[in-house]
């Protein structure tokens, strides 16, 4: 009788320890991240020219490193809605044949609004993912930089903000039973926004359309409740 107690009261707890484990998992999850923007930035239309550009121009944009808080909200154990805050600076340099001419663009302040749905993958106690979801380039800022003057006679410059899209793959790795857990996460955006060089004027000098399409990738902490 005290074995079938026993082993009844074993089954029981082996029924409740995913219960509890699933419990455990909270459905928000914040991350800080160290992340890396590794933009593109090469020319993939000129729009509109006034000024004579030798042939093979092209166009880099610089890379940068930003401190990023991820906030995430679980749907279910599978599926979830993450949604990303950071801000980051770059400048365009000249490329192809006018390589060395330096900041053709100065100063360019991005925010890039991201939500992502997101698969988590059934792998035991490392969860690996996959999302997708629309982001949004508001650029806060832009300024015509010293190549931009001295190459094409511009006195100011701006880069419009642009609608884009994102693919995201990534892993959270939980650190014991508290929440607490390391997380590594790399999207792919595709955006692709326009930069116009004025006058003193206000006229167009040139219009571009510029393939950013940055991959950001991050690794941090996570803390799930």
């Amino acid at each position: 009788m005290k074995a079938r107690f026993l082993s009844c009261i074993a089954g029981v707890m082996a029924l409740a320890a995913p219960v509890a484990a699933q419990a455990a998992d909270g459905k928000i999850q914040v991350k800080l991240l160290a992340t890396g923007v590794l933009p593109d930035g090469k020319i993939d239309t000129i729009k509109s020219a006034t000024v004579t550009l030798p042939a093979g121009t092209n166009t880099a944009a610089s890379d940068n490193w930003v401190p990023t808080v991820a906030i995430e909200y679980f749907l279910n154990d599978a599926v979830s809605v993450e949604t990303i805050c950071c801000l980051t600076a770059h400048h365009v340099d000249g490329a192809g044949a006018i390589k060395g001419v330096n900041r053709l663009i100065d100063d360019i302040l991005i925010l890039p609004a991201t939500v992502t749905l997101k698969y988590h993958l059934n792998a035991g106690p490392i969860k690996p993912y996959i999302g997708a979801g629309p982001s949004y380039f508001l650029i806060l800022d832009s300024k015509v930089g010293a190549g931009g003057t001295a190459a094409l006679g511009a006195t100011s410059a701006k880069v419009k903000s642009k609608v884009g899209f994102a693919l995201q793959a990534g892993v959270d790795i939980p650190v014991g039973t508290s929440g607490l857990g390391v997380t590594f996460d790399a999207k792919r955006y595709f955006v692709r926004p326009t930069a116009v060089f004025y006058n003193a004027a206000g006229a167009t000098l040139l219009e571009t359309r510029h393939q950013l399409d940055p991959w950001v990738i991050s690794g941090g902490l996570s803390y799930r409740f």
